[in-house]
């Protein structure tokens, strides 16, 4: 929390340079995938190169929403466009359930209703495509990670995740390709079921995210803790009567009301709540406003 944040525009070309990287990736391994499949008789790796190219559509949705997150304020929306960030991250989801439920669907098509047919058993270069992916995917989701730590941005972090959940689908693939070559046909369309169990949690997983940034899901205590020791070391401040924290698509919004001494001029009381007011937003760049209210205490300088 102590790094402080880039200008916006520097933030907006970081992650559009990511989002660039992450859809040649994904259109490149993709592809690739859906040969192995499709040369190498496997349900699974056609499944894992479907999933790849769903992550191609993804990443141009948040695309479009950090661009529109990081436009200025206007008459119309006078505190900012941070929540499309999250409407972005939410149809990010929406895409990626439905991605698994069709992964899913195909492979207990395979396992229930094609019993009467042999299953392919999947050939080599369908378990060197899942090896091949899981490590790309994954050094994808490190470098989404990384960046959108460092821009603090909620959809390009969701994206991330797409990938790590596409990494890890590969994992079910390999260990059902793999299954199969043993002996197991089955389990290379049992791999897609996993898959789909991957692919759905991930997705439940952002779409909650998102949705309590849009609702002003209030902070995690030990970051309102943090907060409130800030707040406790200026001088002038006496006590905290209320805090109240939520969080507005990437951003953070803080309502503080503090005490003062009661016998303090106007000025003084304003220079303290000033105090307040630069420390919280020094110490934490994702804090994009925080409104001081200043309650006199009455009884302090009788007490000194």
């Amino acid at each position: 929390m102590k790094i402080k944040a880039g200008p916006e525009n520097d933030s907006r070309k970081i992650a559009m340079r990511v989002s660039t990287v992450s859809i040649a990736g994904n259109v490149i391994l993709s592809l690739f995938k859906l040969f192995a499949g499709v040369a190498a008789n496997s349900g699974a790796m056609v499944s894992d190169a479907v999933h790849s190219a769903s992550d191609v559509f993804s990443t141009v949705i948040v695309m479009i929403g950090i661009k529109f997150a990081n436009k200025a304020s206007d008459k119309e929306h006078q505190y900012g466009h941070e929540r499309m960030e999250c409407v972005a991250a939410v149809i990010l989801a929406v895409i990626l359930f439905g991605t698994g439920l069709g992964i899913g669907y195909r492979g207990a098509v395979k396992i229930f209703y094609d019993t009467g047919k042999e299953l392919a058993v999947p050939g080599t270069l369908a378990l060197a495509a899942a090896v091949i992916s899981i490590a790309v995917k994954e050094a994808m989701y490190w470098y989404t990670r990384a960046a959108a730590k460092k821009i603090r941005s909620g959809a390009l972090l969701a994206d991330a995740w797409h990938h790590r959940s596409d990494a890890l689908s590969s994992v079910g693939s390999f260990a059902g390709i793999f299954g199969a070559r043993l002996g197991f046909p089955v389990l290379d369309p049992a791999a897609s079921i996993v898959i789909c169990v991957f692919i759905l949690k991930a997705a439940c997983g952002i779409f909650a995210d998102a949705i309590g940034r849009m609702t002003d899901k209030a902070c995690d205590d030990e970051l309102v803790e943090e907060i409130r020791d800030i707040i406790l070391s200026q001088s002038g401040v006496l006590g905290i009567d209320q805090l109240k924290t939520r969080l507005f698509g990437a951003r953070i919004y803080v309502d503080v009301e503090i005490r003062a001494d009661g016998n303090e001029t106007l000025k003084r009381a304003h220079e303290t709540a000033e105090k307040v007011h630069g420390a919280i937003e020094e110490h934490f760049p994702d804090v994009k406003h925080c409104m001081v209210h200043v309650n006199p205490e009455e009884n302090y300088a009788q007490d000194r």
